[in-house]
């Protein structure tokens, strides 16, 4: 087998569940507008202070209210996730959001982008005829993406990776991923590892059979016998011209 995936330390990844809760629906169009206005310029001024690296979001097919996106923001530095994560739970903007964050290491960037088997598409930055607009978003439906969050059981660490099924798994994983043109493969590898999730994954394929069969075929033993997946189906939602963190520059809200 292939040299195993570990961990980029040159980045931290601020991995965001997010969502509006209900108090949101009761503020003034007004009170949306100027919060919203009010967080874009905050989070662009810790975006380019702190040298953003990238910052994409997929929105759920199946909503979890109050959960409805997730979040990818890089940075080169822990100061710049943590000034993050506080502009974006900010009052007044913030007092109305839904917000679960995770500190996360690119997990084997260099080993599961051989995986790929279609260059993916990158969405068009968005932009506004007048730079007072805040740009609408919109959800990309010529792609199907999983949002994977696993671990490995207790105890599974501790066998050899010919019991465990290792290569047997990856065999077969990089054969789906040839069949049905694998768009994108990237993991990310908890900080500070949950009981639930050690390890996340956004994997995305062109039509929902191709989503479909890598699902499957996770949980096939023996290989998944031994592992704990929980998978939520997503659509490309905004990717940022990191150019746009700019002095003047706006990119839509979330």
């Amino acid at each position: 087998m292939q040299d195993m995936p570990t961990a980029a330390k040159d980045r931290v990844v601020v991995i965001a569940k997010t969502g509006r809760l209900q108090s949101w629906d009761m503020l003034s169009m007004e009170d949306q507008e100027k919060y919203t206005r009010d967080h874009l310029d905050l989070i662009l001024d810790v975006g380019s202070k702190y040298g953003i690296e990238r910052l994409e979001a997929f929105r759920l097919i199946g909503i979890h209210q109050p959960w409805e996106r997730m979040w990818l923001a890089e940075f080169p530095t822990f100061e710049g996730a943590e000034e993050w994560i506080q502009a974006e739970m900010a009052p007044p903007y913030g007092s109305d959001g839904y917000w679960e964050y995770y500190l996360a290491r690119p997990w084997g960037p260099d080993y599961f982008s051989t995986w790929v088997i279609n260059k993916r598409k990158t969405m068009a930055p968005l932009k506004c005829q007048n730079p007072n607009d805040i740009a609408g978003l919109k959800v990309d439906e010529e792609s199907v993406v999983i949002l994977m969050f696993g671990r490995g059981l207790p105890g599974s660490d501790l066998m050899s990776i010919d019991d465990r099924g290792d290569k047997e798994h990856v065999d077969l994983m990089k054969a789906i991923a040839s069949e049905y043109g694998l768009m994108r493969l990237e993991g990310f590898k908890l900080i500070a590892p949950l009981d639930q999730w050690h390890r996340a994954w956004v994997i995305e394929f062109p039509t929902m059979a191709g989503a479909e069969a890598w699902m499957e075929a996770e949980v096939l033993p023996v290989y998944g016998t031994y592992n704990k997946k929980t998978y939520y189906l997503a659509r490309n939602y905004f990717c940022a011209d990191i150019a746009r963190f700019k002095p003047n520059l706006q990119f839509g809200p979330h």
